[in-house]
């Protein structure tokens, strides 16, 4: 039965792999640090889904009072289509919606075709924007 939780230290070994697995980790990403900041901020927003106690599947949102937004969603291949990213989506929009989230944005990379109609599938629709984002150190 797949269940989802809080993500907990002694998960990050195994989350970090489901990331990279899943292609999440790029050459200029710190996973690792993304984890230990995640756990300083709305940790609660941090939540893993599991098979057996085996972790699957995760996903991790961020509130600022004005916008939600949703980062590493993933579910190991050999699980997808079974609507385990669809709960972890479903789950931490609830926890927004509690908080009074009007909106969830996302970004996927143009060239992430599966993602993109993952997303669409999920009710999300592309936004006429230019990304940016800038280094703040390194």
């Amino acid at each position: 039965m797949f269940e989802i939780r809080a993500y907990q230290p002694k998960d990050e070994t195994a989350v970090l792999a489901l990331w990279t697995r899943c292609q999440l980790v790029s050459a200029d990403s710190n996973p690792l640090a993304d984890i230990h900041r995640k756990l300083a901020v709305q940790p609660e927003l941090f939540l893993v889904g599991t098979l057996d106690s085996v972790i699957v599947a995760s996903g991790m949102a961020g509130y600022d009072g004005h916008r939600g937004y949703l980062y590493y969603l993933a579910v190991a291949p050999e699980h997808q289509r079974n609507g385990y990213g669809r709960a972890i989506v479903a789950h931490l929009q609830d926890i927004l919606h509690e908080r009074g989230c009007p909106k969830l944005n996302l970004f996927v990379s143009t060239d992430n075709v599966s993602a993109c109609a993952f997303y669409e599938r999920l009710g999300f629709t592309r936004n006429d924007m230019v990304s940016m984002g800038r280094h703040l150190y390194s």
